[in-house]
């Protein structure tokens, strides 16, 4: 498989695509003002402490308090004891969503290059990507070789084939930061920020810069070098598939170059095609993500079972595909066309988790309820692309729908009716809406008919900056 990394960078935004064999299958997009919180290490203080739900909220020095459920850490963090008015290590686990403030953790991780260091949970985690039991078995003997006692560690998928002395060149480089975050958090007073991750460009070479990596374009010299210098210390030999992008040049930024940004676009679509013809409806609610599955335009060759069978195993593909790109987590459920044959629901399931391993966020495929839908789950840290690009909408306020104009003109002899029970005042009665709805009430006779039922001078105004759901009744003298 070919991949690209293309990454855009401006003093305001950093935006990093994902391209496999040349199509985008992730995008993730860092701000200066705002940052990002998911992996910062906070000193905090308990700000309230709610025993009956194993969880407290503690001020990390942000507008939102964390929230910090003692669970997530295993039974001997749940077990700690935990007062208000107390310091608390906590490392920020999903970002703030909606008006829902951060989620923390107690169970600190150090991500390196090869490793990752638990330095507060007893652990050894060999990266589920590595599949050959061999080398599974090598690297989890170097593990418990080369950690501090009572610190565990996590070997990252990039550590495959790598030595003992590469390990441990990670592992020194980590234990001495935890050292250095340990000492700087006993002389902090609460809250504080302790631990700030790296910026999206650094992650993206910690986390994403493995062997498959063809090439990795960076539109801004400064980014560039930033790569180049730590590519020198950590892994020389991916500096050759660095490239930087002039982003002076015709083409301009490198994502006008890869036609990223058209493609983002459409990430505000509601519905995706499939190139056979079926389509999927992608709808987000508080509590779940839906995905619906139809024929659409496809009517398949042989017979109605096989054409559905067919729709779905293409449909699978682009679900995989859009999970990662619109970075969706949480429950998702998955509304495939029904199959009568147990075996095509059975290859469908297992088409979707072979896909969904090309993920590297972990996700999970409960199987096929009772009604017919896949439930699945997909870890959730930070914003999704949607959540980060777009506001709501001010007309429909997230609802996807606003009122017709038919609607709004009964709303307006609803009201009109209202006011035929309070005493008259002389004048004109100017009604201003959108010019939608102004063309319904200008159909002929139909300002009439009002006049006659209402026994008052109307008359219509069109507002083109006005919410089409929206009108305004307004005196004007004679």
């Amino acid at each position: 498989m070919n991949k690209s990394i293309i990454a855009n960078v401006m003093p305001e935004e950093t935006r990093v695509a994902l391209l496999e064999n040349g199509e985008l299958m992730e995008i993730s997009v860092e701000r200066s003002e705002s940052g990002h919180l998911v992996g910062n290490i906070y000193k905090g203080k308990v700000k309230n402490v709610l025993p009956g739900m194993q969880a407290a909220f503690v001020d990390i020095g942000r507008d939102k308090n964390a929230f910090l459920y003692m669970g997530d850490a295993g039974r001997q963090a749940a077990c700690q004891h935990l007062t208000v008015g107390q310091d608390v290590l906590v490392q920020i686990a999903k970002d703030a969503m909606g008006d829902k403030g951060p989620r923390a953790t107690i169970s600190l991780t150090l991500p390196g290059r090869y490793i990752v260091l638990m330095p507060t949970v007893d652990y050894i985690g060999i990266s589920r990507r590595i599949e050959d039991e061999h080398e599974r078995e090598r690297l989890r003997q170097l593990a418990e070789k080369i950690r501090p006692a009572g610190m565990g560690v996590i070997v990252r998928t990039v550590a495959a084939g790598k030595s003992q002395d590469e390990l441990m060149e990670d592992m020194a480089y980590l234990a001495n930061l935890w050292l250095t975050l340990n000492a700087r958090a006993k002389r902090t007073n609460a809250p504080a920020l302790i631990y700030r991750d790296a910026d999206l460009v650094v992650r993206i070479v910690r986390d994403y810069l493995t062997n498959d990596v063809t090439e990795f374009i960076i539109d801004s010299q400064e980014a560039y070098n930033r790569v180049i210098d730590l590519l020198k210390y950590i892994s020389p030999e991916f500096i050759e598939c660095v490239r930087l992008h002039e982003a002076n040049g015709p083409e301009g930024d490198v994502f006008s170059r890869f036609n990223i940004d058209t493609k983002l676009e459409s990430l505000r679509n509601r519905r995706v095609d499939l190139n056979c013809g079926g389509y999927l409806v992608i709808d987000y609610t508080e509590a779940l993500t839906v995905i619906d599955v139809n024929t659409g335009k496809f009517v398949g060759n042989t017979n109605l079972a096989e054409t559905v069978f067919q729709t779905n195993l293409e449909a699978v593909a682009e679900i995989a595909r859009q999970l990662r790109l619109r970075d969706i987590g949480g429950i998702i459920i998955i509304d495939f066309i029904d199959m009568a044959k147990a075996e095509q629901r059975s290859a469908v399931l297992n088409a979707l988790e072979l896909e969904l391993k090309k993920d590297r966020t972990k996700s999970n495929v409960l199987g096929i309820t009772s009604l017919g839908l896949v439930e699945m789950t997909r870890k959730k840290a930070r914003q999704n692309i949607n959540s980060m690009l777009y506001n709501q909408c001010p007309c429909c306020l997230g609802r996807g729908r606003i009122k017709s104009p038919e609607t709004v003109v009964i709303d307006i002899k609803r009201e009109l009716r209202k006011l035929n029970k309070r005493p008259r005042t002389g004048g004109r009665l100017l009604i201003q809406v959108h010019p939608q709805v102004a063309e319904f009430l200008n159909r002929p006779g139909e300002l009439k008919r009002l006049e006659q039922e209402t026994a008052r001078t109307l008359a219509v105004e069109t507002a083109p900056t006005m919410s089409p759901e929206m009108f305004s009744l307004l005196w004007k003298p004679d």
